[in-house]
């Protein structure tokens, strides 16, 4: 069984879920890598594709459930205060 780790969703406050912790880790360390620290920040989509040249095959072969897991962090890292959402469509994201 592998380890789990709780993570949190900006738009359901309060609601906790429990993920595979070596992806999410995985996506995370991808995601910090790649995503600006200033406004404008980037799309979801260009966050995905520069979060993807960071993970391993091993865990995402071929990038798959990439998209999933950048989602899934994209939104505990917003809840916990580390990602900023700017108001622009599409959105996009910076680190605080």
């Amino acid at each position: 069984m592998s380890e789990k780790i709780a993570v949190e969703n900006v738009n359901v406050p309060g609601q906790v879920t429990n993920v595979g912790r070596a992806k999410y880790d995985a996506m995370k360390t991808a995601m910090l890598k790649t995503l600006p620290k200033t406004s404008p920040g980037m799309t979801a989509k260009e966050s995905k594709e520069a979060a993807k040249a960071h993970l391993s095959d091993d865990l995402f072969p071929e990038g798959a459930t990439s998209g999933w897991w950048q989602k899934c962090v994209q939104l505990d890292l917003e809840a916990k205060g580390l990602v900023i959402r700017e108001d622009t469509k599409p959105l996009r994201f910076y680190q605080t």
